[in-house]
């Protein structure tokens, strides 16, 4: 049997990411998955309510990888570079972080889709910060790392990346671009001498 509010869910997620949420109507949904809008509206009333739900299923996918991520080191930029991994499909597939997407549209956007979007990335942020703290104490992050402002960081270089490397160098760029921030958070070698 077919389960049609999944699939408007699956199919709904990339029209947002490639056109942004003014960007795509419930009739470009409708033809990608072959119904009839009305349809739609019976297991989304709103456009509101469908962007909510992309938000919630996005965000319990985060949640799953950063709770593996966890799983996987104790090391600090090991997780950090684990965590900017999973912006990469968004490079492979050409389309932008859905969260990020959506906030470019702040201003427009329904209040609860807002308040969502904001949530994801609070608890993003707060993730990092305590994966940036796990590594200041056990040596692992360098000693001049302040966590809730390099958590800001890490965000903000990963999405900019997401974004530039779109339409410039693709993976590989934004592959240099993860080593770069990761090399940044490593606490230096011994002998090591520094670039000037």
């Amino acid at each position: 049997m077919r389960d049609t509010r999944a699939e408007l869910l699956l199919q709904a997620e990339p029209l947002i990411r490639g056109r942004g949420y003014s960007g795509f109507s419930y009739a470009d949904l409708a033809a990608v998955v072959g119904i009839r809008k009305a349809s739609i509206h019976h297991h989304f009333p709103t456009k509101a309510d469908l962007a909510l739900a992309l938000v919630g299923a996005y965000d319990a996918r985060y949640d799953t990888a950063l709770a593996a991520i966890l799983a996987q080191t104790t090391d600090g930029v090991a997780r950090i570079e684990a965590y900017g991994r999973l912006y990469l499909g968004g490079v492979e597939d050409d389309l932008g972080c859905l969260c990020a997407v959506l906030a470019v549209e702040r201003d427009t956007l329904p209040e609860p889709v807002r308040i969502a979007v904001t949530r994801f990335f609070d608890k993003h942020i707060a993730w990092l910060e305590a994966v940036l703290a796990d590594g200041l104490r056990d040596g692992g992050v360098r000693a001049d790392v302040i966590p809730a402002s390099s958590a800001r960081l890490v965000v903000a270089t990963l999405e900019g990346a997401l974004l530039l490397e779109r339409v410039l160098a693709g993976t590989t760029g934004f592959r240099e671009t993860l080593g770069a921030l990761c090399d940044a958070l490593r606490p230096p070698r011994a002998g090591r001498v520094a670039r000037t």
